[in-house]
Order: structure tokens, then sequence, then C-alpha cells
């Protein structure tokens, strides 16, 4: 059995899902290789994709938003979209690749390979293929695919799927994968053991006004020890960099977030599916902030509705919400026990187990 998981550099969080089921198959001696979509068509729209991405985020994700309510309103027809009527156009590259290099299934992370198989599966190309949904709602244009299963985040999802006229068979709700290996955290980093510490992600962009939120909690919020994870935004880490404050840790990327996560008392992070479901599968108290209009409110609705966490849409919520889980260990215990409840931590184990016991 050899495995290809296909994703797309449109986010961090595609491509760290498509790592963690790479490490899972790779834990159970599975041969499985990670591909960029891009990176095998040959294009160079994979750079452009992003920074049209980052750049709709800006002036508080308003360009975003109306992209993304443009595709839910054009999903409602019955015409193809143009993402699937331009993404067809790589079919070819993308069987070529599959076929040269004797792939048995395909996982996709992201909705333009999976668009591109889907075609090749229509063209009566015998090809495996499982989709994973990688946020806490159904995106536009999912139900152009069609994918002999579909990993999605909770049961409960399964309706909003449905609804879009995909089929009930399909689903696997185990969950956003993440690896087992993400929950093994082996050197902890080392913190002041007399301070509350209180973790900042802003994912793996460096999306938010992380300056305004940094100096506000230093200066409102006592005992607090601020760790502050930039991403992949030097201009944001050299700006918090400047700040002058022995209360203050400055991180740009990272590859143990895990470690940084297990040693703090809360955590805020933006509502990315990936990101947010790392840090429940390690049960943390959890404020979601500044979700960018689209799908990160999805996922914040989900987290709360759900109360899996808090959610903060202003500066001053943030600073009042992360004062309360701070105080209140109440509150913390009820949402670590509802992430408990809800969560899946094995999600990437057990798609690995259905892989090897049903395909």
């Amino acid at each position: 059995m050899k495995i290809l998981v296909l994703t797309c550099s449109t986010g961090g969080g595609h491509n760290s899902c498509a790592k963690y089921i790479k490490e899972e198959f790779d834990l159970n001696n599975i041969e499985c290789d990670v591909k960029d979509f891009f990176d095998i068509v040959g294009s160079k729209l994979s750079k452009k994709v992003e920074k049209i991405y980052i750049a709709s985020t800006k002036g508080n994700g308003k360009a975003f938003k109306y992209i993304y309510k443009l595709g839910e309103t054009y999903n409602k027809t019955d015409l193809k979209s143009p993402v699937y009527e331009l993404v067809k156009l790589s079919k070819n590259k993308i069987y070529d690749y599959i076929t040269e290099n004797k792939y048995d299934i395909i996982i996709c992370t992201h909705l333009f390979p999976s668009m591109a198989i889907t075609k090749l599966k229509k063209d009566g190309k015998n090809i495996k293929l499982i989709n994973v949904a990688t946020d806490y709602s159904y995106i536009p244009f999912w139900n152009e695919t069609e994918p002999d299963y579909f990993v999605i985040p909770h049961e409960s999802l399964k309706k909003e799927f449905i609804k879009k006229g995909m089929d009930e068979k399909i689903f696997l709700p185990f969950g956003i994968p993440v690896s087992t290996n993400f929950q093994k955290v082996k050197n902890i980093v080392k913190v002041p053991k007399d301070k509350d510490i209180v973790l900042l992600s802003s994912g793996s962009m460096g999306f938010g006004k992380m300056d305004k939120i940094v100096k506000k909690l230093l200066k409102q919020i006592p005992n607090i020890y601020l760790i502050v994870v930039c991403g992949n935004n030097k201009k944001m880490y050299n700006k918090l960099s400047k700040i002058k404050n022995e209360n203050l840790c400055v991180k740009g990327f990272i590859n143990n977030m895990n470690e940084y996560m297990k040693v703090s008392k809360i955590i805020l992070s933006k509502p990315g599916g990936l990101s947010t479901s790392e840090i429940v599968t390690l049960n943390k108290p959890l404020n979601l902030i500044m979700p960018i209009p689209g799908i990160e409110n999805y996922n914040a609705e989900f987290f709360f509705n759900n109360k899996l966490s808090l959610v903060s849409n202003t500066l001053d919520e943030v600073i009042l919400n992360t004062k309360l889980l701070l105080k209140d260990e109440k509150l913390q215990k009820e949402l670590i026990l509802n992430q408990k409840n809800m969560i899946n931590k094995n999600s990437a184990s057990d798609l690995v187990n259905f892989v090897k016991n049903n395909m």
C-alpha cells in the first residue's frame, strides 16, 4: 500500500494536517508521501494564491468575507464553479504523477486537488480518494468532489454536508487529523514558575492586531508571562521584539508548538481548524480571538456553541475574556471536560486504521 497526501499552500492548516497524516502512516510502517498540488501541476499560481489569501484578510478580513460569501452563493446554483473548471485542467499532470509513482490511495486535505482527482474519476480512472475537512464547517464547493470517503471534524456536522447534496454513507467523523506524536510532549520549555503562562498564537501566517493585544495584555493583567508566536510574519516579529518587558517572550515560526501549548495555563489563538484541534487535543482552556469573517467565524461558532472555548471579537473582549479565563478555575475545567467529550484525540490513528482495514 502506497499513500499520497495532496495539500495546497493557501494556509498552514492544510499542510500541517497533511504532515500529521503522513506521520501516522509512518508510525504504522505504511509508505506515505505529501505533495503540494501546485508543485505537481507546475503552476506559478501557488505564491499568487497565497498572497491573495493574505491580502484578503487585511482590514478585518472584509475582502475574504466577500470572496467566501460569493462562493457560498455560487454553490447554491446548479452550475459548476469557476474553481472546478480551472482546476480540472490540471487532471492529466496529476494522473501522470499518480501512475508514475504507483500510488494506491489519494488523501486530499484541500479542495483543489480533490477537484482534479474527481474529474479523473468521472473520466473512468480507478482512483481511491479520501477527502479531509480541515475546518469545523462545510466550505463552498466540497460538494463538487466525489470522494470514496470524507473525514469530517465531528458527527454533528453531517447534516450540514448532507444538505449540500453529499452522500451520508461516505462520512467518517474521526475529527481533524492530529498525529499521536503531537501529544507526546518530551522537552518541556523553561518558563517562570511564579507566573501565569499565557500563549498567544496567530496562526502560521501571523494575522491579527498582535501588537495592540500584546501591549494591553501586559499592561492590564498582572502576573502573566506572555509567549507570542508570530508564525511567518517577520514584520510583526520585529515589531514585538522591540517591546522591552521581562514578561514577554516573542517567537517566530517554531516546530515545537506543542511544548509551548503544554506549559501554558491558557491559550489565545486564531480560530483555524487545525490549530484549534491541536490545542484541544492537549486539553487547554482556550480563548479564540479576532475571527476572520468567513470560515474562521464558523470555526469559532462551533467551539463557542459547544462550550469548547471562549470567543473574543474585539480587543476589549480579548482582555476581558483572558482575565476571566485565568481567574475562573471552574470555567477552565468545564471547557476542558467538553473538549475531552467532543474532540477525538485519536483522529489521525483512526483514519490510518480505517485505511488499513477497509481499503
